[in-house]
């Protein structure tokens, strides 16, 4: 998948080998449902069987239902008759939305934050693969690339290999007003019946919140907010080297007021994005580069059991 490039080392760069693996540790995920948001022409779902059908429930014997599909074990339990019913399986759909702006490729615990976002992904695409949904990318802000949905491991796979190929293309200053991105993304959703959204918040514009809300009408949608330790709460007393396009600085911070100002600058954009996501009512999670992303991917995405 990554021709003639050595690994990442997990750090500053994505490791693909670390991502693929992160796949052994979702078990088997189940995804709770979601309803798809589009205008549909009648109200009543069909009770049928066959292949793409999922349970939907038992019920007592009626005349003229087929006798192939008795519900054995309930009716020795009962005494009565009863029969199984289904109902059409509609294939969820998953699109990631990964932020790849340059502000992405800083931290200064474990990981830059580019590296703990390519992991939420990986980990969202294994969690809709061992759910039997499809999962698909769009890259933003630095790098724009586009991943087709795909299912099963190959779709995992895939979409691991390309978080380790966007990650090794030159950083650009490029950027891109996350309103933008929200508008591209619902002409890209069409079947999607979830949205992740994953950023440091810094591309958070006034227009994001009216495109955000014409997405939720669309698509159930969480946002995960991953952040530095110094953007989320301030630092102890200390001079803190900080490099930048090679040239390289100490900042001195003594003072709490300097401290708490400090913090609050570098953290402006995931407060940004935290704000907007829960003033509209979507779930929103905000990690740093040290976090395990696994708890809040589940929770962002409705898991309902068998993980490990």
């Amino acid at each position: 998948m990554l021709p003639n490039r050595v690994d990442g080392d997990g750090r500053t760069q994505v490791s693909l080998a670390e991502l693929i693996a992160l796949g052994t540790r979702v078990g088997r995920a189940k995804l709770a449902a979601t309803e798809s948001r589009a205008a549909r022409g009648g109200s009543q779902s069909s009770r049928l069987f066959g292949r793409g059908m999922d349970y939907a429930e038992s019920r007592v014997y009626q005349a003229g239902d087929d006798v192939r599909r008795l519900d054995w074990r309930l009716t020795a339990r009962s005494g009565k008759l009863h029969t199984k019913l289904f109902q059409e399986e509609r294939e969820g759909q998953l699109l990631i939305l990964l932020d790849t702006n340059a502000s992405l490729r800083f931290g200064t615990r474990v990981r830059f934050k580019s590296v703990q976002v390519a992991r939420v992904a990986a980990i969202a695409a294994w969690l809709a693969m061992r759910a039997g949904e499809r999962v698909g990318m769009m890259a933003f802000g630095g790098n724009d690339r586009l991943l087709r949905p795909q299912g099963g491991a190959h779709g995992a796979l895939s979409a691991c290999g390309a978080l380790a190929e966007w990650d090794a293309l030159p950083a650009t200053d490029r950027s891109e007003p996350l309103s933008t991105v929200l508008l591209r993304a619902r002409r890209l959703q069409h079947g999607a019946s979830r949205v992740l959204l994953l950023s440091d918040g810094f591309s958070t514009d006034g227009e994001a919140r009216r495109h955000l809300l014409e997405l939720k009408a669309r698509a159930d949608i969480g946002v995960l907010v991953v952040a530095d330790a110094l953007e989320r709460e301030p630092p102890p007393p200390g001079r803190y080297p900080l490099e930048h396009d090679g040239e390289r600085r100490d900042v001195v911070l003594l003072g709490e007021r300097q401290r708490r100002e400090f913090q609050q600058m570098l953290g402006s954009g995931p407060a940004r994005l935290e704000a907007l996501a829960r003033g509209v009512g979507v779930r929103c999670r905000v990690i740093d580069t040290r976090d395990d992303p696994l708890p809040a991917v589940s929770e962002l995405l409705g898991v309902t059991g068998g993980r490990r």
